[in-house]
């Protein structure tokens, strides 16, 4: 099992700075990158995105302002600076009281990762007989107390790190996954009414 990582809370104006951070294309890939292969330099992330080393030393800055990655100070040496990944749980509280603005970047971070989910879903569907497996889609209703709801949300999470790995360490054989898992209640419909047949009388 995974060590449990740092959790992070964030804060109305963190919204702000990530949503700049997340907005960009060029940060979302070196994320994405560092957190499948652990570690890098700008040389190695610009090699794999096609960008030049000044685009990516650039960014990479930028993401270390906003503790998403780390420098390896001891691996840098010179103008060759290693970065890392920062395993944190981020997430946003309930209630957190926001100006309109924060607000505002909130809904658009949501946005993102809702595109990013929508992709995801409709890649599941339309690969779903050809991936031998891999591809997984389950879809449930549960009579949940919120409490039972809070412990089900933990053990979700227990089992992801009972799964997870560290970059280098990986199974043989094994694909990087897309896990998404949204608890909400059910809103209320109405109740639907067959039709009755006519009377012939």
């Amino acid at each position: 099992m995974a060590e449990r990582p740092e959790t992070r809370v964030l804060t109305g104006p963190d919204l702000k700075a990530f949503y700049k951070a997340l907005s960009n294309p060029v940060r979302r890939d070196i994320l994405s990158y560092l957190g499948e292969h652990g570690e890098a330099n700008s040389t190695s992330v610009a090699k794999a995105l096609g960008e030049s080393t000044g685009t990516t030393s650039y960014h990479l800055r930028k993401l270390a302002d906003l503790n998403l990655i780390a420098e390896i100070e001891e691996k840098s040496s010179g103008r060759e600076r290693w970065w890392k990944s920062l395993m944190t749980d981020i997430f946003t509280p309930p209630g957190l009281v926001m100006t309109a603005d924060e607000r505002e970047a909130a809904v658009k971070i949501g946005a993102l990762k809702m595109t990013q989910d929508l992709s995801l879903v409709v890649s599941a569907y339309t690969g779903y007989d050809n991936s031998a497996g891999w591809n997984q889609i389950q879809r449930s209703g549960l009579w949940m107390t919120k409490d039972q709801v809070a412990a089900f949300v933990e053990e979700y999470q227990i089992l992801l790190r009972k799964y997870a790995t560290e970059p280098g360490d990986r199974p043989s054989g094994s694909r990087n996954m897309a896990v998404r898992l949204v608890v909400l209640p059910d809103q209320e419909r109405p109740q639907l009414t067959l039709p009755t047949e006519a009377d012939d009388d």
